[in-house]
């Protein structure tokens, strides 16, 4: 069984946040965690990622948020061949996140590269972090498959997200695809189309 990664957003995943209950409901997963959740640092949580993947050998991503960032970042980095795939949820905008809240973070540019490991993104049609438009163009510049939950915020406990068992009902479905997806990969020459 593959562990599962969990990559909260901005203060973290609060007591009651969906990815708590994540990690007290799903024995096999775990929280990256950094130094200082109210003001996180891009290089070192990358960082802290890198090494939880070698450890783990492969993982799947449970982000929320400014982890969708963290994510994203493993772009063209050799440790992404250990991502088996993931969920993104309500991926933050940078330009919204600091004008929000000025002075927290320090993450550079938006990542903008093709994601190389299967990803789901999730997002609403009402989010204050990221414009329903951004979210379709994030997902395409990341060659992830978009969801629109529709009037949902930020997909966080402000919004009515406590237990979220459809986001289960989503990691099942990437674990699903990506599958599928390393069964034709590692199909043998002679049985290829």
């Amino acid at each position: 069984m593959s562990e599962v990664l969990i990559l909260p957003g901005l203060f973290g995943s609060g007591e009651g946040h969906w990815q708590r209950h994540w990690l007290q409901d799903q024995p096999d997963s775990r929280c990256v965690i950094q130094d200082d959740w109210d003001h996180p640092h891009v290089d070192k949580w990358l960082f802290r990622l890198e090494s939880a993947l070698e450890e783990a050998g492969e993982a799947y991503l449970v982000a929320h948020s400014l982890g969708c960032l963290l994510a994203a970042r493993l772009a063209g980095r050799s440790v992404a061949r250990r991502v088996k795939g993931a969920l993104l949820v309500a991926p933050c905008d940078l330009p919204i996140t600091e004008a929000l809240h000025p002075g927290q973070i320090s993450f550079g540019d938006m990542p903008t590269a093709p994601l190389p490991f299967p990803s789901i993104v999730v997002g609403s049609m009402d989010d204050a972090y990221m414009s329903v438009d951004r979210l379709a163009l994030f997902g395409r510049l990341w060659n992830a498959e978009t969801r629109n939950i529709g009037l949902a915020g930020h997909i966080n406990i402000a919004s009515g997200f406590g237990r979220w068992r459809n986001g289960y009902r989503l990691l099942e479905a990437l674990k699903t695809r990506s599958g599928a997806r390393k069964r034709s990969v590692s199909m043998p020459p002679a049985f290829a189309m």
